[in-house]
């Protein structure tokens, strides 16, 4: 029987090699993972931009790139029901982590995963970087999630919508399970067509939501190639 990739959310991580404060506030840090060198990948995770989801679940698609010899740097930010968090606070954090990020490799790429993807997507916008978009919230306005208000205290505003935002003008792989029933597969769909060749949507015939970012499926490997790819 196939394992539940849900279990991600609940499954020990994977250790980190060094934990980095990126910022002044206790919850602006990262956790570093590899052997360093000058490109690193800089993971965003997701949650619904909630305080109840951390960073710890990434934790093992970061496993998964270190294996293969990618260094990554897997982001906490603020989130809703943290001090600051919420829009535009978790995304002023991802930024910053990305300021740091910047003097620990030469080279980067963005890696992000469901609400983490759509962060991913606005800071690869405004920082000119290549991103991989995992089951991404490309456009908040359209998905049927109470968190969406949450975040942003209300409808979303332009600024915050990735779909708003194209052409990015960076390179872009989006991937998405096509039974995803958390972030439906139709935000990326619709994303890619209206981003026309500036995104390469990769679809997952048959995968969910989690099954992406959790080592033990297959759908994580697809991932790693995306990665690799971007960083080639």
């Amino acid at each position: 029987m196939r394992r539940n990739a849900a279990d991600v959310l609940t499954d020990p991580p994977p250790p980190a090699d060094e934990r980095i404060a990126y910022g002044p506030e206790p919850l602006q840090f990262g956790d570093l993972r590899g052997a360093g060198g000058d490109t690193l990948a800089v993971i965003l995770h997701g949650g619904v931009w909630k305080a109840k989801y951390d960073l710890s679940h990434t934790a093992h698609l970061c496993g998964v790139l270190r294996e293969a010899g990618i260094t990554t740097f897997n982001v906490e930010y603020r989130r809703v029901g943290d001090p600051g968090g919420g829009w535009p606070g978790s995304l002023d954090d991802v930024l910053l982590a990305i300021d740091h990020a910047r003097t620990l490799a030469r080279r980067l790429v963005l890696v992000g995963h469901s609400a983490g993807g759509h962060l991913a997507l606005l800071a690869a916008a405004r920082l000119q970087l290549p991103v991989v978009a995992v089951a991404a919230v490309s456009d908040p306005a359209t998905w049927a999630n109470d968190g969406v208000a949450a975040f942003f205290g209300g409808e979303p505003p332009r600024a915050g919508s990735p779909l708003a935002q194209l052409p990015l003008g960076v390179p872009q792989i989006s991937i998405h399970g096509t039974r995803d029933d958390v972030v439906p597969f139709e935000q990326s769909a619709r994303y890619a067509a209206a981003a026309g060749g500036e995104v390469e949507l990769i679809a997952l015939e048959g995968a969910g939501h989690f099954e992406p970012i959790d080592a033990r499926s297959p759908e994580s490997a697809v991932v790693l190639r995306a990665v690799e790819r971007l960083i080639a």
